[in-house]
């Protein structure tokens, strides 16, 4: 996400001097080539651990989250393979289903991909597009900051490598691909800035609805939050550049217009789904998100992920998310590029716009510092938590605004390094020798001291701004093994027991807690019999949101008993239950695999249902002329 990517027609003030305007020049291919080749290893490394064994590994820190991510690339390719509606799912959460529009579907994504998803399956493709989104939002972060913001292709890789692959976007790599799939982020920014161009306002308008409209299919929170913060970028503009503004705000609002009429056009009956199609939800049950805010230590602490990153400090402050995390030597290094740059870069005074506020609005509604809640009210202490579009989201999030404004930070003084070498660039005129103006040799020997003071000041710069960074390289994401599916499921002995209009009852019941592997069982058939619960967001009885299916007696029951690992006194009520809740399932089978509560489940199940029948690697109730 490259929030204050400033056009160069847009920019009077430059971040170093003020260098003649910008001649039409050939782009460096190769230039361009090695820096998405970069990106791309570094996406293989950071997914190098699953590769080990792609088929049974997901995240260590949140497999749970890996496995949704799994499933949702086997309803891209099942709505594709069957032409269904992709909005909703009824594989999912039987018989009610689940409203994909309301939930993480990232449809952007997993429709276009669904032929390979049917050819490699989704844990292969699961792997491979992680590892691509990376890359693939360093790459249009490249791509923006070079021809839109910096001279340097140096000073546009470091920019666009912070952007892929910075500690809060890592971070998030471990489960939830849909916050580093951010590669149209870079380009609607860019197109946003350029909205004021004169005589292209359609051309221009047109492009911006499009990217917005494919954005909403693949994060809509991110798409807000980029939203909110080219809103801060263009009155930021617009304080500092008055006359340039009102020149342009005819073109700007026409574009504008036209992008918001075409994504709208494209959308609408999307979001109309998302709110009011069945199983949509209106806000989370309680507002949960919002005591998720950013500690003020986070700000300076090593990530996890990183190579200079303690497992052990994240006990003490990662009790959310970790989404700046950039340790303390990049804090240092940009505060004095930022002091440095403010004076004479309009784009450098932006960024400290960003930073500020962003870093503010990220704190939620108590300060907290190196763990400890502190009695300061934060900023969202005075925002009510029922405010539409609000009360969905959580305030450390709003630091990853933080996070692009830090690249952008990087590449602009990175820039001015560059430029600062190049002949007639320098920042502070060569001094005369005193009473010699006209002596040549004299001039000659200034230049030479100035020029050679200059270049040691440039390898100071390149070296503090490496030595910040060096320590945020990201390390391959932790993977950890899970125990493939029986061969019962994936070999297809389960058709049979499954006709059409019935579910498979997997033991236990996937929810966000429990079930995880048999979550798999879904996803890795293709979703080819539907389940009940699951891991998604739907409506309770009040319509709020909450996590997962509303626990019926019998799914309550088997959690408590893996909860104990005991099985507790079996009541006719209880068997009564058993059979009700079977047939709101549609129940045909009851299947139970192997796993650490294999033997109480059994006895549990064979409690409430009676004998069962072992059928090639699992234990089966057949309960077709029960429910």
């Amino acid at each position: 996400m490259v929030d204050p990517s400033l056009n160069s027609s847009t920019v009077e003030v430059d971040a170093v001097a003020a260098d003649p305007p910008r001649r039409p020049r050939r782009r460096p291919a190769r230039a361009d080539v090695l820096a998405i080749g970069a990106y791309a290893l570094l996406g293989v490394l950071v997914c190098l651990n699953y590769w080990g064994d792609v088929q049974n590994r997901v995240s260590s820190h949140l497999p749970t989250d890996h496995s949704w991510f799994e499933w949702l690339f086997a309803h891209g390719a099942y709505s594709v393979r069957h032409l269904e509606n992709p909005l909703f799912t009824a594989r999912q959460n039987a018989p009610d289903g689940v409203n994909m529009m309301a939930n993480t579907s990232l449809l952007g994504v997993t429709l276009p991909l669904a032929p390979l998803t049917m050819l490699l399956g989704p844990q292969v493709m699961y792997a491979l597009y992680l590892g691509a989104a990376l890359s693939a939002t360093a790459a249009t972060a490249y791509w923006t900051l070079s021809r839109h913001l910096v001279r340097s292709r140096g000073a546009a890789f470091v920019g666009g490598a912070f952007l892929g692959f910075a500690p809060g976007i890592v971070h998030h790599a471990n489960g939830q691909p849909n916050f580093v799939s951010n590669f149209l982020l870079p380009l609607i920014v860019a197109r946003v800035l350029r909205l004021g161009e004169p005589g292209r306002w359609r051309r221009n308008g047109v492009a911006l609805g499009l990217l917005v409209a494919y954005q909403i299919f693949i994060n809509e929170e991110m798409l807000l939050l980029t939203a909110l913060a080219c809103l801060v970028v263009v009155v930021a503009y617009a304080v500092q550049r008055p006359r340039e503004t009102r020149a342009r705000a005819g073109s700007f609002l026409a574009a504008i217009s036209v992008g918001g009429g075409v994504a709208l056009l494209l959308t609408a009956y999307p979001i109309w789904f998302q709110f009011n199609g069945p199983q949509s939800y209106r806000g989370l049950q309680g507002g949960v998100f919002h005591n998720w805010g950013e500690d003020l230590m986070a700000f300076v602490t090593f990530a996890r992920d990183t190579v200079a990153g303690d497992e052990a400090v994240e006990k003490t402050i990662g009790l959310t998310e970790q989404n700046t995390w950039f340790g303390w030597p990049l804090v240092l290094v940009g505060l004095v590029a930022l002091a440095l740059l403010v004076r004479r870069s309009v784009p450098a005074r932006i960024v400290g716009v960003l930073v500020v506020l962003f870093t503010i609005a990220s704190i939620g509604p108590v300060v907290r510092f190196d763990g400890v809640e502190t009695s300061v009210a934060g900023p969202w202490a005075y925002v009510p938590d029922d405010l539409p579009l609000v009360e969905m989201m959580m305030p450390t999030r709003l630091s990853l605004v933080v996070v692009a404004a830090v690249g952008v930070l990087l590449a602009l003084a990175w820039d001015a390094l560059a430029r600062a070498g190049r002949p007639g660039n320098a920042a502070v005129p060569a001094p005369r020798s005193g009473g010699h103006d006209d002596d040549p040799t004299d001039a000659g020997t200034a230049d030479t001291a100035v020029t050679g003071r200059r270049r040691v000041l440039r390898l100071v710069g390149y070296a503090a701004i490496a030595a910040a960074l060096l320590p945020l390289f990201p390390r391959p994401l932790p993977a950890q093994r899970m125990d493939p599916p029986p061969h019962f499921i994936t070999d297809g002995g389960w058709r049979p027991y499954v006709p059409a209009g019935r579910t498979l009852v997997p033991v236990p019941i996937p929810s966000n807690v429990h079930g995880l592997p048999t979550l798999r069982w879904s996803a890795l058939t293709g979703q080819e019999f539907p389940i009940p619960g699951g891991y998604f967001i739907g409506p309770n009885e009040l319509g709020e949101g909450v996590f997962g299916a509303p626990n019926r007696p019998t799914s309550t029951l088997i959690y408590a008993t893996m909860d104990k690992n005991e099985l507790p006194a079996i009541t006719p009520e209880n068997r009564r239950q058993a059979v009700e809740d079977l047939r709101f399932w549609r129940a045909s089978v009851v299947v139970l695999g192997a796993g650490p509560r294999e033997a109480v489940l059994r006895d549990l199940m064979t409690a409430l249902l009676g004998p069962a029948q072992r059928v090639d690697d699992v234990w089966l109730w057949d309960v077709r002329d029960r429910v």
